[in-house]
């Protein structure tokens, strides 16, 4: 371990290669997280109601669920998915995109995520290189992944990756990783406070809940690494680029303005941008502000 911590630190080319090969396969993992955890809380949820509301109901033993077991199987036929058969991006190709049981198509959505998180993961390591930096910037990079997809897919931000990304963002500030403990504690505060002031405004004025409260924790944690200064950029860029594709979506479905659109994953974009480029943004406004 200490050999390749050494290459590491001596050869840029093998340390982004291992981040690389790494990150596709915690990709791969990532896709099992995006699907699963969702599941897992709503059974969650599910023996909780039924542990108040009715105790006294016996239910049947459910089986194992959680992000190891069960096995990995073909949804249509059951297919046992075989090692040689997880091997990202790798083995679609491979099969072509189709179960080896039963020929059924398997969605290009899994490979893309897997390619996706090496390439994100690959470019934050570049960009901070073979630092503690690198290696916290690649991990928060798997959280935020894992947060757009989940968002995009039932519109909801688990607890359960928010609140430990936010605790690890004040954690490391004690050793000033990205920001010192002060702006994250702030950055934390501030970013939660925001939204959730927009929140109750937007509810007493339309009597609607514009977002929910998943958008406030993830800001919070993002405010705790980029710091206070970092969450203008997060909020305009996010709320530019969310604008954009809410305007565009309800054009192509020609649907109303009461269409609802995950605000997370423009959040967490927008905060792992900032991450790598708050201080290229704003010397960059500055210049173009004041000319200096």
């Amino acid at each position: 371990m200490t050999a390749i911590v050494d290459l590491a630190l001596q050869s840029s080319a093998f340390y982004l290669s291992l981040v690389f090969v790494v990150s596709l396969m915690v990709g791969s993992f990532l896709n099992v997280v995006i699907y699963r955890l969702p599941i897992m809380m709503e059974r969650s949820w599910q023996q909780e109601y039924q542990g108040y509301f009715d105790p006294d109901t016996e239910v049947g033993e459910n089986e194992t669920f959680n992000l190891i077991k069960p096995d990995s199987t073909c949804p249509k036929c059951q297919h046992k998915i075989r090692a040689w058969e997880n091997i990202p991006v790798i083995s679609y190709l491979f099969l072509r995109g189709r179960c080896s049981g039963c020929g059924t198509a398997i969605s290009v959505r899994y490979p893309l995520v897997e390619l996706f998180t090496a390439l994100a993961c690959t470019l934050a390591a570049w960009h901070f290189g073979p630092t503690a930096q690198g290696v916290c910037a690649v991990f928060i990079t798997y959280i935020l992944i894992a947060c757009i997809f989940i968002d995009l897919d039932k519109m909801l931000l688990p607890d359960q990756l928010t609140l430990p990304l936010m605790w690890l963002g004040l954690l490391v500030s004690t050793q000033a990783l990205f920001v010192g403990t002060s702006d994250a504690i702030w950055g934390a505060a501030v970013g939660y406070l925001s939204l959730w002031s927009v929140y109750w405004l937007f509810k007493l004025v339309t009597g609607k809940e514009g977002m929910g409260y998943g958008d406030f924790k993830l800001l919070a944690a993002l405010g705790a690494f980029t710091g206070w200064q970092g969450l203008p950029i997060i909020i305009i860029l996010s709320s530019c680029v969310g604008a954009v594709i809410g305007i565009t979506l309800m054009i192509v479905q020609k649907k109303d303005s009461t269409l609802a659109i995950p605000f997370g994953p423009y959040l967490a974009i927008a905060g792992w941008l900032t991450l790598l480029y708050k201080d290229n943004i704003i010397t960059g406004y500055m210049t173009w502000v004041f000319g200096a």
